[in-house]
């Protein structure tokens, strides 16, 4: 028997059901009582971890898609999540293997379009569907089923709300299971997701359900104390004395009343607020503070590390700081906090400490105690910080078997784990080879982590849905243990009882959610589920922070370490689950992310670069541009003329992602929108208009950085399109800055008179999407003018043809094509090149590599 969530074999009856696998999943009465609701009508299924959602959603699908004609599409918010996934359908419905595919940014654009045609189980993550919807390379009408698992996601800009969209609108015979065991805080969120999705059911099932409880063993939760020793003590109060007389600066700056070290995350985000208002009105004071709060921010990163994580991971924190400061971009910020003379003894204090954190030897007591004494037989220990999680492993390693399980991106002075790596991983620790595996975030939600004796807490998270996806790792077959170590006065403290009081108050609701079903069901038929996106049920502030930067996300969350801190340079990226600061409320004083295993910046999850396999990470980016989809047309195809009563096609570049405008152009009628990477301007409209898109901020940017690319970029446009347009979206281009309007004018001057571009102005984002609509429409249907991506222009000088010839091969763009020829010196010597000495070019990974060999060295058939 196969059960999703890891779950047990068991003696009784299995689903008899078309397309299920005899004699696979055992039938349990709740399970389909579940799938029987989804089956009626769009349902939230709301179950404990564990417990086979997966499984029910299943149950769906195989009623849904009987007709061959019919597919589903089931997203999941990570790539080992998706994986899983893939593995279990593959092994419980009778569909050939090769119709159940897994779309991951690993898989090519082009590949997806056509794997998506002959599919009739698509599971993939939701960042690589929304790309594929905006470049318009699938269609949902035969759709039959979309499953949107760990829901709970689905608040702010996530991509599932644009999916849910675009499904509900264009699928012939739509229906959508929301699944969760943690759906919300409270009833209003729990009402945004319902609403993001279009769901008007509610299906629960508690460990208070009768036909779940047989399936249910109680799990011991133990909360551990421990000292801090002296010297950890003195280091930490040696830090937060700098962080006192930092905090004094910037209340002599009047933007904070608060000096003690302590000072709660939501004063932190005050008093960046405050800065940048005077920064904005190009006050000195905002410049001088924000760089003072960036090493606030880093100094508090500092001290929580050495209370609640080691002296060892405190040590390499401050080496990570020191290389920073002597970069060449160093701030000033880097630099003051490393030369420091409190901060310097600090570092002193913390090399010349020969000892590990007390929760290292607790740890190793709790893994003897449940290893040898109780003759267990597998533990996990989860850790917030890659540091702590990879001299945890070394430590333990001593004296059980154990392995670390980490995200993908690799740090600095950390690799990643691969997606390879980590399937091996938990394949061993499913057959028993190693007992102890060490994690980070990755593998809280949703994987198929084998049960275990034990689930160590090595910090508490601050969030009841981290702490109950943790703790489902356990007390599934057989009575579970769950520890938590804490480190007393510390941060630990706020963390615990903060999480502790929001999971009471999850799993009340939750009981509660079974019983007002019916009234949130009620309220949910009242919206207007037909346009929901438009009159959004008012959203309780999501747990956890929104997920995209918001934009997202591995998997969705919050940059960790400094990012959000005015001159920081740390934001590392990892594996996709928020920092801390972006949990703590105003339970969480003090609260303070570190440089955790966590995905940086947008937040757009696994998937959000879409980049090919293989790629370094660095292949093809141009002024900010990603070229995950190749280059748009090969040199030498000319588009049809646009006839009359096509749609209106509109190009968009793939940074533009970034915003909604391409979306929102994607839902439009009559509007056709294909994402590629464009070697100049944000849109095309026709063969004549290009667009470059810039932001009032971008803008005054420009002219008070000293940075000219937007002057560069509008050239670019203008050597190619004959009718070069400039886009400044936003309000009060002359008073959000203090920016003398004659610089401003004389800027606009240069566009115009140097560049022979267009300037328009728009307010916002949906403003901006109104103009390309009209243009486009313009210049296609009144014009009839055709799109092309190479615009009409062909004064290209010798250099810029040599780059367009490279940069039209297979997935390489403008900048890997200038690297390509600088290495080789001439087009021949890069298309004669072996496979090997292309891999020697900096920025070309193994498939631009292959991919420019067959696309040169293959016979052509016409």
């Amino acid at each position: 028997m196969a059960q999703s969530d890891a779950e047990g074999e068991s003696d009784g009856a299995y689903v008899d059901q078309p397309l299920v696998t005899p004699g696979l999943l055992e039938e349990r009465s709740y399970q389909r009582q579940l799938a029987d609701t989804a089956l009626r009508d769009h349902t939230l299924v709301c179950l404990p971890t564990g417990l086979g959602k997966t499984t029910v959603s299943l149950l769906v699908t195989a009623e849904r898609i009987q007709d061959a004609a019919w597919k589903s599409l089931l997203l999941a918010p990570t790539k080992p999540l998706v994986q899983q996934h893939a593995e279990f359908y593959r092994e419980a419905l009778q569909v050939p293997d090769d119709e159940i595919v897994v779309f991951t940014g690993e898989v090519r654009p082009d590949d997806r379009a056509e794997l998506w045609e002959d599919a009739r189980v698509v599971i993939a993550t939701p960042q690589v569907v929304e790309n594929d919807l905006v470049g318009n390379r699938i269609d949902l009408s035969n759709v039959t089923h979309c499953t949107f698992d760990e829901c709970h996601r689905a608040t702010g800009d996530y991509a599932y709300n644009y999916i849910a969209e675009r499904y509900h609108a264009e699928a012939d015979d739509p229906l959508v299971t929301g699944m969760s065991a943690s759906p919300g805080g409270d009833e209003e969120g729990i009402l945004e997701v319902c609403a993001n999705l279009g769901l008007r059911e509610v299906a629960v099932m508690t460990e208070d359900d009768a036909d779940v409880a047989e399936f249910t063993h109680d799990t011991d939760v133990q909360w551990e104390r421990v000292e801090l020793p002296e010297t950890v003590e003195e280091i930490r109060d040696a830090l937060n004395d700098v962080v006192k007389e930092r905090l004094t600066k910037l209340k002599q700056l009047g933007v904070t009343s608060s000096t003690t070290p302590d000072v709660s995350e939501k004063e932190i985000q005050r008093i960046q607020g405050r800065l940048r208002e005077l920064m904005d009105n190009d006050q000195s004071e905002g410049y001088k503070g924000i760089s003072l709060l960036a090493e606030v921010r880093k100094l508090r990163t500092a001290v929580t590390y050495a209370e609640t994580q080691s002296v060892e991971a405190l040590r390499r924190y401050f080496e990570r700081q020191k290389e920073a400061a002597r970069s060449s971009g160093a701030s000033k910020a880097d630099q003051r906090l490393v030369s420091d003379p409190s901060v310097k003894e600090a570092m002193r204090r913390a090399e010349e400490y020969d000892d590990l954190h007390p929760k290292f030897r607790r740890t190793r007591m709790l893994l003897a105690e449940t290893l040898g004494i109780e003759n267990g037989e597998r533990v996990i220990v989860f850790t917030e910080s890659r540091d702590t999680a990879e001299t945890l492993t070394d430590f333990l390693d001593d004296h059980f078997e154990t392995r670390k399980f980490v995200g993908q991106s690799d740090t600095e002075g950390s690799e990643g784990m691969t997606q390879t790596e980590q399937q091996e991983t938990l394949d061993r620790f499913r057959a028993g080879e190693f007992e102890v595996l060490v994690s980070t975030s990755v593998a809280e939600e949703g994987l198929d982590v084998p049960e275990v004796d034990l689930v160590l807490f090595y910090e508490p998270v601050p969030t009841a849905i981290r702490s109950i996806q943790r703790k489902g790792r356990t007390g599934r077959q057989t009575e579970g243990r769950v520890v938590v170590l804490l480190a007393e006065d510390t941060r630990d403290e706020a963390y615990f009882w903060k999480s502790r009081q929001d999971e009471k108050r999850m799993e009340d609701e939750l009981r509660s959610l079974k019983s007002m079903a019916g009234d949130i069901e009620s309220r949910l038929r009242q919206a207007d589920l037909e346009d929901y996106a438009g009159e959004p049920i008012e959203p309780a502030d999501p747990p956890g922070g929104t997920d995209r930067g918001d934009g997202g996300q591995d998997d969705g969350g919050a940059s960790g370490g400094d990012s959000s801190g005015g001159d920081s340079s740390d934001g590392e990226s990892g594996d996709g689950q928020a920092g801390l600061d972006a949990f703590a409320g105003d339970d969480a004083e003090g609260a303070t992310a570190l440089e955790d295993d966590t995905e940086g910046g947008d937040a757009r999850d696994d998937d959000a670069d879409d980049s090919p396999a293989g790629s370094t990470g660095n292949e093809g980016v141009e002024a900010g541009r990603s070229e995950e989809d190749g280059v748009a047309e090969e040199e030498g195809i000319t588009p049809e003329p646009h006839a009359e009563g096509e749609a209106v096609e509109v190009v968009a570049d793939q940074r533009e992602l970034d915003s909604t405008i391409a979306r929102d152009l994607s839902t439009r009628e009559g509007i056709e929108t294909r994402l590629e990477t464009l070697a100049v301007g944000d849109y095309v409209l026709s063969d004549r208009v290009a667009v470059e898109r810039k932001t009032v901020a971008d803008f005054l940017d420009t002219l008070t950085g000293g940075d000219r690319s937007m002057f560069e970029q509008v050239g670019d446009a203008a050597r190619h399109y004959a009718r070069p347009v400039v886009v400044i979206e936003g309000d009060d281009l002359y008073g959000a800055r203090n920016v003398h309007h004659k610089a401003i004018q004389g800027a606009l001057a240069s566009l115009t008179v140097d560049f022979g571009a267009s300037v328009l102005r728009t307010n916002d984002e949906d403003e901006t999407a109104d103009l390309l609509e009209t243009v486009a429409t313009r210049e296609q249907e009144e014009s009839d003018r055709e799109v092309s991506v190479h615009g009409e222009k062909q004064s290209k000088t010798l250099t810029e043809q040599q780059e367009y010839v490279v940069a039209s091969v297979a997935e390489v763009g403008p900048v890997t094509a200038r690297t390509l020829l600088e290495h080789f010196g001439s087009v021949e010597a890069v298309m004669t090149a072996g496979e090997e000495d292309l891999l020697e070019v900096e920025g070309v990974g193994e498939v631009t590599a292959e991919r420019i060999r067959e696309v040169v060295g293959s016979g052509y058939d016409a």
